[in-house]
């Protein structure tokens, strides 16, 4: 329905196009129309096109509540989030001061709005408009109280007189007040055992009882869940009852690909590269900081059942990116190019996100086990160069005992006098990122050394922020 003329009155409401629809219904008629017209219909969701994004669409289409379950930093907040815009633009509801959710004006489920209907002349009926946006509330679990979420007696009703068993005495929680909208629930295996009995009615009867006193309300709303696998699956965690009463279970899962995960990163990390003081991000060392996150979702010496969050490549790129504008501005080099020594700040961005394996990580400390799984990413990625550019030519050439030291704040320019002795061969490290630009070239010239010593071909020592690489310690 148009929001340039919204109907004010029950009378004028029912003279117009609008019908009433569950909430469900809603969402599932939208989502249609958007689908046959072609819209895009998970805006910024990254990775999910052919394994998440098809299996919510069958669950909207069915009329299923959700749980998304998967590791931190997958996406499923945002994802539930974004099912908002399958709801209409503006919903009518009752307008009086009385009623205590967003009554249906033409089925209305609570005692003031059914008797503001019946007596009242429909043109004296007012009418609001709630819109899309207010339709959604999410809560996390942990502390979530029955009265939070469910709702509670209210003492000040009672002492006014309302009896206790009469609806008028109930303070309502989130989920009645959410009738004919959204509610999200996070971390599902940390909810009170209470409160999961208490969800039971919501989701299968989609009424409430709260201290025996039976309320029938006809709640109509949309319940989506989400948990962790570790503690989803755990015995004792969430009641089977509860489990067995959600439509539909969708797994979520971290960028299959890694130039998908990049992608993700740029989109969510929102850095404006131009500006004042422009940077300019060689794709190797995007490559590198989303290598940095793969080789940690493998590695042996962190917990892999707490996961390693997208967040984690999120805030390794933007500390990246910070330190190479910081150089930039202190030595007056425009554009900005991150090197690997610029990832010697990524201590600060990562301890804290990754949760060391006791059993796998024996005496190692968070920073040695983020200085390994580096290590490894440079691995990586730089053989992948060495087979595609044949970098291993520098090895040979370099075997005379060449000393070159590197640096977060060493200009740009000094890189190219110290490989000027040889550059016939670094032209050929330059192919990893053709270009004439001093700073790109010198995060170039960063990128092989650290390959080379990732690789075990040259030695290095690292003091007071700088590093030097020591050809003459090649196998």
């Amino acid at each position: 329905m148009s929001s340039q003329r919204l109907p004010t009155t029950l009378a004028e409401l029912k003279a117009s196009d609008w019908r009433s629809r569950s909430v469900k219904d809603e969402v599932r008629e939208n989502f249609l129309r958007m689908l046959r017209d072609g819209d895009e219909l998970f805006p910024g969701i990254v990775g999910y096109d052919q394994t998440v994004i098809p299996e919510i669409s069958i669950a909207l289409l069915a009329g299923h509540d959700m749980l998304f379950l998967g590791e931190k930093g997958q996406a499923k907040s945002r994802v539930m989030r974004l099912l908002v815009r399958f709801l209409d633009e503006h919903l009518p509801y009752l307008d009086d001061p009385a009623i205590p959710l967003h009554d249906d004006p033409s089925a209305p489920i609570t005692s003031a709005g059914r008797r503001l209907v019946a007596g009242r002349d429909p043109a004296e009926v007012p009418i609001a408009w709630w819109p899309r946006a207010e339709r959604y509330a999410e809560r996390l679990a942990p502390g979530t109280k029955f009265a939070d979420i469910i709702g509670e007696i209210d003492p000040a009703k009672l002492a006014g007189g309302t009896s206790m068993s009469s609806e008028e005495a109930i303070h309502l929680g989130l989920i009645p007040r959410l009738h004919r909208g959204i509610f999200a629930m996070n971390e599902l295996p940390e909810l009170d055992e209470l409160v999961q009995v208490g969800m039971f009615n919501i989701l299968e009867e989609r009424d409430v009882q709260i201290r025996g006193y039976p309320v029938k309300f006809d709640i109509d709303v949309m319940l989506l869940f989400s948990a962790n696998p570790s503690t989803y699956n755990r015995s004792g965690k969430v009641i089977p009852q509860l489990k067995d009463r959600i439509g539909s279970v969708i797994h979520t899962h971290y960028p299959r690909d890694r130039d998908l995960g990049i992608r993700m990163v740029e989109q969510e990390a929102g850095i404006d590269l131009g500006g004042e003081w422009p940077v300019v991000v060689p794709y190797f060392m995007k490559q590198i900081v989303e290598q940095i996150t793969i080789a940690a979702r493998k590695s042996k010496f962190i917990d892999q059942q707490s996961g390693v969050s997208a967040r984690f490549s999120i805030a390794n790129y933007e500390t990246m990116v910070a330190s190479a504008r910081q150089r930039g501005v202190r030595l007056g080099e425009q554009p900005a190019v991150p090197r690997i020594s610029d990832l010697g700040h990524l201590y600060s961005s990562s301890l804290g996100k990754l949760e060391l394996d006791m059993m796998g990580s024996h005496q190692m400390n968070e920073r040695q086990v983020l200085d390994a799984v580096i290590a490894e990413a440079i691995a990586t990625v730089f053989e992948e160069y060495v087979e595609e550019h044949g970098l291993d030519e520098i090895a040979k050439v370099f075997g005379q005992g060449v000393k070159i030291e590197v640096g977060d704040m060493v200009p740009s320019a000094a890189y190219e006098q110290l490989v000027a002795e040889v550059p016939a061969v670094w032209e050929k490290a330059f192919e990893v990122n053709a270009a004439r630009d001093p700073a790109v070239r010198a995060s170039c010239i960063e990128f092989v050394l650290a390959g080379l010593y990732a690789t075990e071909r040259v030695s290095r020592i690292q003091s007071h922020g700088r590093t030097t690489y020591d050809t003459g310690g090649f196998r």
